[in-house]
């Protein structure tokens, strides 16, 4: 008989499965389960367990926790495949709410609604100090990290399916774009001429590129005479202190990014003050660094855009903000998404529409009256030529 069920007590049955011969001893192996519930409900599983051992898709249940596993996952796929500050944000929720509440669970045990009370509880008192809850965002990123993790643990045969597939995580709304107009952004550097990091500010509205990417440039990147720049590596600041330079991981993120002449220009100011202040600069020295040639820290530079800003008159635009203005504004100026693209470094151009949709409704109207304009005037022409 290949399974059998046995009643334990009030509420419980055992069930019994042969697992077939083991090849190295020929001795039958069986695999002991435990269903607290109705007979009914043992009967269904030992049916479960007869079609994965048919099916070749049964995992004999492992002594390995939650905890246990996402420690080696971080380690062994997180830390060599993903960006330094992907990894110890990934860490930080991993070891700071889900193994205190979810670690001491076998890998195997976890079910959908293990996560959706564990979202639950987090969404109600989930701060590490307990006096609030979790924001649904947050939540939403620890389901992803779950989901990540376990769909990994699939992948590798340790689990038959992800369970975070069958949960549903709390929606929220994102929060709304910033876009500076041109007066706007015009204004916000007139203002950064007082501050120590026009050039920066000026780079960062001007390429788009990102805080981490801008802060790791060195004059060898740029070529100001054919007026483009090279992006290949970006700065990060781990909580340790440490501060590391490291290549990106998508080749869309290495990228070379043309220059506007007024870029060149005020890169080329900004390396004649350098040179005043520092004396003869290295191709392989920073772009943006302080006097002794150190890295700018990335919380101080933004600290001195919030300053400035709200010096301005502008509340609520943040230093990423740039990136959102430089792109919306090309957009809007007719410049074609695949460009805005290659020049933000995005892996598709999906990402570039979707997060930029606010302004595809002005783009479909101007495309509507450009066709509309050409056309007519070709009827036009034709009309003239065969009075």
């Amino acid at each position: 008989m290949r399974g059998h069920i046995t009643k334990r007590g009030k509420n419980s049955y055992s069930i019994k499965v042969s697992l077939g011969k083991d090849p190295n001893t020929g001795k039958y192996k069986y695999q002991w389960t435990t269903v607290k519930g109705t007979k009914r409900e043992a009967e269904k599983r030992l049916s479960e367990l007869l079609n994965q051992i048919d099916n070749g898709t049964f995992i004999k249940p492992g002594k390995t926790t939650l905890g246990e596993y996402l420690g080696q996952w971080l380690r062994d796929y997180v830390r060599p495949n993903l960006a330094p500050k992907t990894y110890e944000g990934r860490a930080q929720y991993i070891n700071r709410q889900i193994i205190p509440s979810l670690g001491n669970m076998t890998l195997t045990s976890l079910k959908p609604e293990h996560l959706q009370r564990f979202y639950a509880q987090k969404l109600s008192n989930g701060r590490c100090d307990g006096k609030a809850g979790l924001s649904a965002r947050t939540v939403r990123d620890l389901h992803g990290i779950l989901h990540a993790a376990l769909a990994t643990a699939v992948k590798h045969g340790l689990l038959v399916r992800n369970v975070a597939d069958a949960v549903d995580p709390p929606r929220f709304n994102r929060p709304e774009m910033h876009i500076m107009n041109e007066v706007e952004l015009m204004s916000v550097l007139e203002a950064a001429r007082t501050t120590g990091y026009y050039a920066l500010f000026y780079t960062l509205l001007f390429t788009g590129m990102r805080r981490s990417e801008a802060l790791a440039l060195r004059w060898s990147d740029a070529d100001l005479l054919m007026a483009q720049i090279s992006i290949n590596r970006s700065m990060h600041h781990l909580a340790t202190g440490e501060i590391v330079f490291r290549q990106p991981k998508t080749a869309g993120s290495r990228r070379m990014v043309s220059l506007s002449p007024s870029t060149c220009i005020v890169l080329r100011q900004h390396h004649d003050n350098e040179e005043a202040l520092k004396g003869t600069l290295k191709d392989d020295d920073l772009i943006f660094s302080h006097l002794d040639g150190s890295p700018l820290l990335p919380s101080t530079v933004t600290h001195s855009w919030m300053k400035l800003v709200r010096r301005c008159g502008l509340v609520g635009i943040r230093l990423h903000d740039c990136r959102h203005t430089h792109a919306s504004l090309m957009l809007k100026q007719g410049i074609h998404p695949n460009v805005v693209q290659e020049r933000l470094g995005h892996a598709s151009i999906r990402i570039t529409l979707d997060t930029y949709s606010h302004v595809t409704p002005g783009l479909q109207q101007a495309a509507a009256e450009s066709f509309d304009k050409l056309v007519n005037t070709r009827h036009e022409n034709l009309a003239v030529g065969n009075y």
